[in-house]
């Protein structure tokens, strides 16, 4: 994870990343941590990393618990269909 050292939260506190809850306070946290990832610039790197390590709490990449589950969904779904082509 050599790319961490460059992330944009990395003088973060890493509790605005890890949010209790999906509602309230909790979308705020979000919202917040989604835009300390939008100045990052590895967060591709970072994304690519939650999504193969199969993080399932906090946002990684600019992504949410529920966005990660939706593209790797998806992902899936695309890969089956490549494979019954």
């Amino acid at each position: 994870m050599e790319w961490l050292r460059y992330a944009a939260c990395v003088d973060e506190d890493p509790e605005l990343f890890f949010p209790v809850g999906t509602t309230g306070p909790a979308l705020d946290d979000i919202a917040a941590a989604k835009r300390v990832c939008g100045r990052c610039p590895v967060i591709v790197e970072c994304l690519a990393w939650a999504l193969n390590s199969g993080q399932t709490a906090g946002v990684w990449g600019g992504t949410c618990e529920q966005e990660r589950v939706e593209l790797l969904r998806v992902t899936r779904h695309r890969q089956t269909g490549r494979s019954a082509g």
